[in-house]
């Protein structure tokens, strides 16, 4: 079975007039399908601008990103927004929902601007909602749910078109931790229960850990890997 996710030596500087800044410093590793894997850093260790790169929305300056068996350096922008449509669902720390749209049709756009010609299974969909916890909430616009609920609801928006990978930037960042917990266990049950590949950015060790794989990274390189819990949470009062 060929990786779901490979990075072969991926750098990025970036420049400013004749100011050179390395963010990223020959990157590589492999993440198998189904695996779910946190990557853990401080503040300017590269983590989000690898982010950026294994989700087509930057290129590297070098090396090379192959999603599912296509590298994504071979392809044309078209074709880069087709990828990320299809195999790709992305989680920020900001929630970025559209706030005159209730939460189902946050959802629904998200299905709607993918492309698919398939009509939205609407079975899928109550069974993402069920899973999510917020099945009673899907008429409510952002400005009346909680954050954790838009944190869930941004989840689902992620997880409607079926992606093979799941992108998630740093998803508890925002949230107190109750909602932290909560959005962790629902980033694993989607590993386990849909069978999406999870890969998490955070520089929180305590939710890094609920991984299967930890990847270190400090000053643009990725210098460690150890085993994760493998999504063990303990629930907080």
């Amino acid at each position: 079975m060929q990786p779901i996710i490979t990075a072969e030596n991926l750098s990025k500087v970036y420049r400013a007039g004749k100011v050179e800044v390395q963010a990223l410093r020959n990157a590589s590793f492999t993440i198998e399908p189904g695996e779910f894997v946190s990557i853990v850093g401080p503040s300017g260790s590269g983590k989000s601008t690898l982010f950026y790169i294994l989700g087509g929305l930057t290129r590297p300056t070098s090396g090379r990103v192959i999603i599912d068996g296509a590298d994504f350096s071979s392809l044309n922008d078209s074709e880069r927004t087709l990828m990320r449509k299809t195999k790709i669902g992305f989680v920020f720390q900001r929630f970025n929902l559209l706030p005159t749209l209730t939460a189902a049709q946050n959802i629904e756009i998200a299905y709607e601007i993918s492309g698919r010609k398939e009509p939205l299974d609407r079975g899928y969909l109550e069974r993402l909602m069920k899973l999510l916890g917020i099945s009673e909430r899907l008429e409510h616009r952002p400005s009346e749910l909680s954050g954790g609920e838009q944190q869930r609801v941004a989840l689902a928006r992620a997880l409607i078109t079926h992606p093979a990978i799941i992108l998630a930037d740093e998803p508890t960042g925002n949230l107190d931790s109750k909602n932290s917990d909560a959005v962790l266990d629902m980033l694993s049950r989607s590993n386990r229960e849909l069978k999406q590949t999870v890969l998490m950015i955070t520089h929180n060790p305590e939710a890094a850990a609920i991984a299967d794989r930890i990847l270190h990274m400090r000053d643009g390189e990725i210098v460690g890997i150890e085993a994760g819990k493998g999504h063990l949470i303990t629930a907080r009062p």
